[in-house]
């Protein structure tokens, strides 16, 4: 057992500080999913149905090295709708940043969504520099999203098959995934066993009963045990990054 907090006060953690801590692995030939959350002490996603009441600057750091550093953003429909997604928002310098790594200046969202109810002249289309891409279902209707710009991507029938949707993400060169929820999402991948890190904020807060946690959904066959790979600490607000356990 060690002592994390409370320690002697430490050196501020910089920006070199966590693009070492959070990058993704070199020489990827394969999708790789970290999953953003941030939750209560008491485990739930949201207050007033927002995860904006549970945030903090120090969590809102973790959340743009999260973007910075990935090829794609992935969100599911859902809370693409609650939160108001738009096109993410890029700096000069932080695109600067991107194109140094070899990424490309601002990175696409892309929205899970088995029936296809988003809203084409909503600002994930209207308000954003690179088009988004839609991921969904064979039987969902899809020429309203075309025409507004999106990318359609097929990954399945009645359901969207995550291993095919990242493969297809894969097909785009779009490897370093930077997962930003929901809970129904989360839990899917989780199901399929497609989890390879998870960075979770906990928030000093006890948001009560009647709020979703950050895993809802499908149940998975088996625990994934992970491996705790960085711990970070602020006002407060704790931020816990896990890693999928190598050979797991």
């Amino acid at each position: 057992m060690q002592l994390l907090w409370p320690t002697t006060p430490a050196e501020p953690v910089s920006d070199a500080d966590l693009e070492r801590l959070y990058g993704y692995p070199e020489g990827l030939n394969r999708p790789w999913v970290q999953v953003n959350f941030v939750s209560s002490a008491d485990g739930a996603v949201a207050v007033d149905e927002l995860s904006e009441g549970l945030s903090s600057p120090a969590d809102k750091r973790i959340f743009l090295m999260g973007r910075l550093l990935s090829d794609v953003i992935l969100v599911g429909a859902g809370t693409a709708r609650a939160e108001g997604y738009r096109g993410a928002r890029i700096t000069p310098e932080r695109a600067a940043r991107r194109v140094s790594l070899g990424l490309a200046e601002v990175p696409p969202i892309a929205v899970v969504t088995r029936s296809g109810e988003l809203d084409p002249e909503g600002p994930l289309f209207t308000d954003t520099k690179v088009p988004p891409i839609v991921i969904t279902t064979g039987k969902a209707p899809v020429a309203a999203l075309e025409r507004a710009g999106a990318e359609v991507l097929v990954a399945g029938t009645e359901d969207v098959d995550l291993h095919r949707a990242l493969a297809l993400l894969n097909d785009r060169g779009l490897r370093r995934i930077d997962c930003e929820g929901g809970p129904k999402l989360f839990a899917d991948l989780i199901a399929a066993d497609l989890v390879d890190q998870l960075c979770l904020t906990v928030a000093p807060l006890l948001a009560g009963a009647g709020e979703r946690r950050i895993a809802d959904g499908r149940p998975s066959p088996e625990p994934r045990r992970m491996d705790l790979a960085s711990v970070l600490f602020e006002d407060g607000f704790t931020m816990l990054r896990y890693r999928r356990r190598e050979g797991g």
